[in-house]
């Protein structure tokens, strides 16, 4: 997200002065840590549906 969508969707204009920006910045990275983190919480659980089979490949069948 570039800055200056970040300044207009917080409704600032040019006279946010340097504390809003920063708070404009950190909220943005925040949301986008929280998508991150709701990512690798839905692939942990297919991983999870994945291995719904504990006992395969718990053993190895070997012909001589």
């Amino acid at each position: 997200m570039e800055v200056s969508n970040m300044m207009s969707s917080y409704g600032a204009g040019p006279a946010m002065g340097p504390a809003g920006l920063t708070y404009a910045i950190g909220t943005a990275l925040l949301g986008k840590s929280l998508d991150l983190i709701d990512e690798m919480g839905d692939s942990m659980v297919q991983m999870l549906e994945r291995s719904v089979t504990p006992e395969l490949g718990g053993s190895i069948d070997l012909y001589i």
